[in-house]
């Protein structure tokens, strides 16, 4: 607890991931209560979101864990294999929501609707908390951090080593991406529940001023269309990382350092550039270089 207490992220998450569990299992007892599918789809999509948070918590903290001689890159790709673990398990919860809501909408129930708004409304001021509290961290992932690709501060080199006649080194980066994965997608996971928890409210207000006992499979529909709009992004984001895709928003940075890298005095040649994103703020990449046998290759490498 006090490893999780002790950094912003994982503190946020905790936080929400106690209050988001509380009111889930109360939206849920209503939802068979009043046998309203839309709320009971959107009960279960904050139970797995609850679930998307305890695997967010746990990859944030063990993120943190030092490199080991087994693992030598660190534990901090977990975010990403969390991420894409919890998508795969919104898929199929929005799969099941969408049959269901088909067939609801061929022989629409009749509904109880009394306690409807007051929960909808309890979950829309959960999920508005939620959405106060990660915002700030979606909002940075979008910032100034993809131009940090070319900061030679972040980087350096692990080992090199020479011949006689020419100097080889191989050298290893790490720049700095600046782009949090695992709380970008607690904010979309928080965003898609705050509009299902509108959607369950204009239906309750649907079915209760006119009858339209179809508008609850309509709302369940909408909700599995958000489930799956929201995740889509993070299995796509997740795939190219665990694929070791060279990150999109660094293509033309890259390219403007290896130009840079050809005109650096005392270097010869480089060959098998390497770059990808190692984790959800990493920029890992590998470079062989040769220089001519008077320079100190350290030196060519710090460049």
């Amino acid at each position: 607890l006090k490893q999780i207490l002790e950094e912003s992220d994982s503190r946020q998450i905790f936080y929400f991931l106690c209050l988001n569990l509380l009111f889930t299992f109360v939206e849920l007892f209503y939802g068979v209560l009043t046998n309203s599918l839309g709320l009971i789809s959107d009960g279960f999509h904050m139970l797995f979101d609850c679930s998307a948070l305890v695997m967010g918590l746990f990859a944030a903290l063990m993120s943190r864990w030092k490199a080991t001689r087994i693992f030598s890159y660190g534990y901090g790709r977990i975010e990403i294999l969390s991420g894409f673990i919890n998508g795969l398990f919104l898929i199929v919860i929005a799969f099941f929501v969408f049959m269901e809501s088909v067939a609801r909408l061929i022989d629409p129930p009749e509904l109880d609707t009394n306690m409807l708004t007051v929960i909808s409304v309890g979950g829309l001021i959960v999920n508005l908390i939620g959405i106060c509290a990660f915002s700030q961290a979606h909002s940075h992932s979008h910032g100034p951090s993809q131009g940090s690709c070319h900061s030679s501060d972040h980087s350096h080199s692990h080992h090199t080593h020479g011949h006689s006649d020419h100097g080889h080194g191989h050298s290893h980066g790490f720049l700095g991406g600046g782009m949090n994965a695992n709380m970008r997608g607690v904010f979309l996971h928080v965003l898609a529940d705050t509009l299902g928890s509108i959607g369950v409210i204009v239906s309750t207000i649907l079915i209760e001023q006119f009858g339209w006992f179809i508008a609850d499979p309509l709302c369940s529909l909408f909700i599995a269309v958000l489930i799956f709009l929201s995740v889509v992004p993070l299995i796509k984001d997740a795939c190219q990382v665990l694929l070791l895709r060279l990150p999109p928003e660094h293509e033309k940075e890259l390219h403007i350092a290896l130009e840079k890298i050809q005109k650096i005095e005392g270097l010869i040649s480089y060959r098998d550039p390497h770059f990808w994103r190692h984790s959800a703020s990493i920029v890992a990449g590998t470079i062989h270089i040769q220089v001519t046998s008077d320079v100190l290759e350290q030196r060519i490498v710090q460049q």
